[in-house]
């Protein structure tokens, strides 16, 4: 039994939903349209060549959290996610999940895409454990800030190290992480088992280098390959 760690956006689902979220805000009339989606734009292409800030990217992405209620915000968020992600989902990413959970390795998501979006998407996929970066939610209302460090880069491993000593029976040892991002990089490195999904061009140029497995979970059918270990 081992640790499976997954990516969420473009590994587990076809798309980013911090990207998304944003675009639906837009759609809705939540939020300026113009200035909203050129910034979204903007700091998702930055996130894309690894030149996101990403506190820069939380003060504007959290905002809309904080300047509206909470409970219709859960109702937005209810639409967003029957609407733009349900269709997102792979079913070659619930069958290699299936096989992880047979093995009974411990599934955990990692994603720098905030909690209050990616929540409700990683339960669908029936995955307990989620590390996110964690929108500041005080005496019910949301106020823009963040707990904690961002889930991002070199802070999923902080994150992870964190939660590896809080649960005190999980280890790296025979550790797997599935991820399509460049950006991922830190946290690839340190398992045992790092798997490129649809890798962008600077994971693909890496894992290549590295002989590191490269599987596709968009094309109809989990690749079993890279699992026979």
């Amino acid at each position: 039994m081992s640790l499976a760690i997954f990516d969420l956006d473009n590994t587990l689902i076809a798309d980013d939903s911090d990207y998304l979220w944003g675009q639906f805000l837009v759609d809705q009339g939540i939020v300026d349209k113009a200035y909203y989606e050129d910034s979204n734009l903007k700091f998702y292409n930055q996130y894309k060549q690894g030149t996101l800030d990403i506190v820069e990217f939380l003060t504007f992405s959290l905002k809309p959290l904080a300047d509206n209620d909470a409970t219709q915000l859960l109702k937005w968020r209810n639409q967003f996610i029957q609407e733009i992600i349900t269709p997102l989902l792979l079913k070659p990413a619930q069958e290699l999940i299936a096989k992880h959970r047979v093995k009974g390795d411990t599934l955990l998501v990692i994603t720098a895409t905030n909690r209050f979006v990616t929540e409700p998407i990683v339960q669908l996929y029936g995955i307990d454990n989620l590390l996110a970066t964690t929108p500041e939610f005080i005496e019910g209302k949301y106020t823009g800030g963040f707990n904690d460090i961002p889930c991002f880069q070199e802070g999923k491993v902080k994150l992870l190290e964190e939660w590896l000593k809080n649960t005190s029976t999980e280890t790296m040892q025979g550790s797997w992480f599935y991820s399509d991002s460049h950006n991922d990089l830190p946290l690839l490195k340190l398992v045992d088992n790092p798997v490129a999904v649809d890798p962008d061009e600077k994971l693909t140029a890496y894992a290549q280098a590295n002989h590191w497995p490269i599987i596709s979970l968009r094309q109809g059918k989990c690749p079993t390959e890279h699992f026979q270990k």
